[in-house]
């Protein structure tokens, strides 16, 4: 806890943001991270109640009352080291989590909830600048090898956590850089990518070989799915060259849209607009899809359709409109009916902010298009009852469009690499494997196992890195009859 009073002494302060017309220039983060002052104050908030719940409301169970009450205390090397207890990334999540901790907070039943997430982000970025964050390189090498196949935040966990136990660790990536969708999925402005490559440059240090353009499986990929690799490995000659292999590679195949117009030019899947953006930004090469001067149609109100709103409006868009199919959500939630738990309430994103109409309870019908270039779309208005959907009738509109953008989410991971080692999948297409007791993580194949999106299917990245993290246990477990790596 921080101090006994301090919840009823101080009010919420939230991070601040750089003005929209000066961030709307670069692809840089534009959240000012608090100070010492302000962080401490804001853990001064943590309240005694009893229960902490939440810790239960975050994934990776991050010890969060304690380093609050160290930040109180300006005892921030100790907070780093409570934080990194639990969370091998504090630098990802204190970005790009939605905070389900928050949420959760005893404060959240009738007050504004302790800022968990900024001060986080405070804590790592300080242990950065301090210089605490250092390689654990192991005292002892087992002799062992393992192979995790994707980078994104679940293998990069495993990776870390597997390194730090003793064994030879080598991380697969079938794109031209380390990260997954941490590095091409988000847009540098939410998470600059620089905090990839030092912890790439931390973990090397520790044991691990990344090895990316390396597609595992075969080269059999869906539509919408981005390939880098210029060398393809089996599945059975990876498992004779490793004594362990972690597949981690994501939930990557995206949800489409099959109605009339879909094959107009201008009609793209998000991450094949966000993707080279990113490419972009790092020096690889221009977008050679552009927004600028467009009229964008996002359809899909998640975080990735946010992302297509923030980057849209940075290349100078001429209006950006995003669809959701459900209806619009309360702007406030019931709190006695709902906490602890994550509640469904309308969420305005800083991209929002930017510049976007968004329409709720609208399903696309058709694109329209000119010399087989799309121009617009025909939508019509829904309306929700028990659950069921069904079209308002005469509600049928059209709307200019030189941009369509899919952003409804992920369906599956790529089947073919599941189906390249022969593990069994879930009803939903995912790895099939369980996350408690004995041979938890195991997929049915011999020593392979499954963690993150790819087993679970699309979510968020603390749920990654906790499953990461639990698979390391597992592997070490498989691996030596024995670990003292923390579940």
């Amino acid at each position: 806890m921080g101090k006994p009073t301090g919840f009823l002494e101080y009010q919420r302060l939230s991070e601040a943001y750089e003005p929209v017309a000066e961030r709307l220039k670069k692809y840089k983060e534009f959240v000012f991270r608090l100070d010492d002052e302000q962080a401490a104050i804001q853990g001064a908030r943590c309240m005694d109640c009893g229960i902490p719940f939440c810790n239960n409301g975050c994934p990776v169970n991050n010890i969060i009352p304690d380093w609050n009450d160290l930040v109180y205390r300006g005892q921030w090397k100790q907070a780093i080291e409570v934080l990194h207890s639990t969370n091998n990334f504090p630098e990802f999540t204190g970005r790009i989590c939605p905070a389900p901790c928050e949420a959760a907070c005893t404060l959240n039943i009738n007050t504004d909830p302790v800022g968990i997430k900024s001060i986080e982000h405070a804590i790592i970025d300080k242990a950065w600048e301090e210089g605490w964050v250092k390689p654990q390189p192991p005292a002892v090498k087992t002799g062992k090898k393992v192979a995790v196949v994707g980078s994104g935040p679940a293998g990069l966990a495993a990776a870390q956590q597997l390194a730090r136990a003793g064994h030879d660790v080598t991380v697969f990536e079938k794109s031209s850089r380390i990260g997954g969708l941490l590095r091409y999925g988000i847009p540098d402005f939410k998470m600059e990518k620089t905090l990839i490559d030092r912890r790439m440059e931390q973990m090397a240090a520790e044991g691990v070989t990344f090895r990316t353009r390396v597609l595992v499986g075969t080269k059999d990929l869906p539509k919408g799915v981005v390939n880098d690799a210029e060398e393809v490995i089996g599945a059975e000659e990876l498992k004779k060259q490793f004594d362990a292999v972690i597949l981690a590679a994501g939930s990557e195949t995206p949800r489409d849209l099959p109605v009339p117009g879909r094959e107009l030019d201008g009609v793209h899947f998000a991450l094949e607009f966000l993707i080279p953006q990113n490419k972009e930004v790092a020096g690889d090469g221009p977008n050679p899809i552009s927004a600028k001067g467009k009229h964008v149609v996002v359809i899909g109100g998640g975080d990735t359709g946010s992302d297509c709103v923030g980057t849209s409006n940075r290349h100078g868009a001429a209006s950006v409109t995003q669809f959701e199919l459900m209806p619009m959500p309360p702007e406030h939630e019931n709190k006695a009916l709902t906490w602890p738990y994550w509640p469904i309430k309308l969420r305005t994103s800083s991209s929002h902010e930017e510049g976007c109409e968004r329409d709720f309870a609208v399903a696309t019908k058709e694109f329209l298009g000119k010399d087989g270039k799309v121009t617009g779309l025909k939508a019509v208005r829904l309306e929700w009852k028990d659950g069921k959907m069904s079209e308002v009738p005469g509600s049928e509109f059209e709307l200019k469009a030189d941009l369509v953008l899919f952003a409804m989410g992920f369906t599956n991971p790529v089947g073919s690499l599941l189906e390249a080692f022969g593990v069994e999948k879930d009803p939903r297409g995912n790895a099939k494997a369980t996350t408690d007791g004995p041979g938890c993580y195991a997929t049915n194949v011999d020593k392979v196992f499954a963690a993150g999106d790819v087993r679970r299917g699309q979510s968020l990245v603390v749920w990654a890195i906790r499953e990461g993290r639990q698979a390391a246990r597992e592997v070490d477990q498989f691996l030596m009859g024995e670990s003292v790596l923390p579940r």
